[in-house]
């Protein structure tokens, strides 16, 4: 039912790979997010805590560059151990402390040299704007639904994003004591679609709708990515998952395990449902913030 909707969408939906680096640590940890481009400028959309990532990366470099230029004054000091730990306490560094990330934007400058990030003021939405120079490796912008309220309960829709960072082109640097990237190994994440159907429109804490929720769940990876229909019409992006305890728990029951034996078992389901910022607040966002963007008709479905 999406096939021609993911090829469309695809042609201006990519995705952002991330390596992050934990403090005493040595694994480099990949990831990834997604952004979608709105217009031919080279104009994007994704989540703001993707946003915020590529925002404070300098900061955490910083910090960490601070924190090793105390260390190395104390590496030979007879008290190295104890000097260590009130240097750590310090600069809060503990086991799983960022102190590094790359990011590496896949097919959407042949060169980028800046980007210029706005927030939005009350929701989980970002605006970059990229600064680059040579060809735009984006086929074509993407197109907003005319009037959001087409997505009624029920309609089936779909998302794309990059959830599963299967790339291999990174290395930890020891001369730079530094996380890099590298051409010699795997660049390629494969992106994922997941389909579902609208149960409702989210309100904020004023009655707004805002955020259109999904029978199925946004997977990590996936924030930043469009939400769209059989045409490949953006109807929102895809924001967060929520975990909706459904009631059915179970303490202590007796079952049979692998036919084998019995034993008691603790079971409390959730049903994870997708969240999704709806094209409304993004194109009025846009708007607010003088930004081209296209609009399309709703398809209209045949209900016979």
């Amino acid at each position: 039912m999406f096939v021609k909707a993911i090829e469309r969408v695809s042609e201006f939906t990519r995705p952002i790979h991330i390596i992050t680096r934990l403090y005493n640590q040595a694994e480099i940890r990949p990831g990834a997010a997604t952004l979608f481009f709105i217009n031919e400028n080279g104009d994007a959309i994704t989540c703001k805590h993707v946003a915020d990532l590529i925002v404070n990366v300098g900061a955490i470099q910083q910090h960490y560059a601070r924190f090793m230029a105390e260390y190395r004054k104390v590496l030979r000091e007879p008290q190295h151990d104890y000097l260590r730990q009130r240097l750590e306490d310090q600069f809060n560094m503990k086991l799983g402390t960022v102190i590094g990330q790359k990011f590496d934007f896949i097919n959407c400058f042949e060169s980028l040299s800046q980007i210029h990030v706005t927030y939005h003021p009350k929701y989980d939405l970002a605006l970059l704007r990229f600064e680059g120079t040579g060809q735009k490796l984006f086929q074509r912008p993407a197109e907003f639904v005319a009037d959001g309220a087409s997505a009624k309960p029920g309609k089936s829709l779909c998302r794309l994003g990059y959830p599963f960072a299967e790339y291999t082109n990174f290395r930890y640097n020891s001369d730079l004591d530094d996380i890099e990237w590298v051409r010699t190994h795997n660049q390629v994440t494969p992106s994922f679609p997941i389909d579902g159907i609208v149960t409702r429109y989210i309100a904020d804490e004023s009655g707004t709708p805002f955020a259109i929720e999904m029978s199925t769940p946004g997977l990590v990876g996936q924030s930043g990515g469009p939400l769209f229909d059989t045409e490949g019409t953006v109807y929102g992006m895809q924001q967060s998952t929520r975990h909706l305890h459904m009631g059915f728990d179970m303490v202590n029951h007796d079952v049979w395990v692998g036919g084998t034996h019995r034993a008691k078992i603790s079971n409390h389901p959730f049903l994870h449902v997708g969240v999704c910022i709806s094209a409304d607040i993004i194109k009025e966002f846009l708007r607010q913030h003088n930004v081209k963007f296209y609009t399309k008709k709703a398809f209209k479905e045949n209900l016979n």
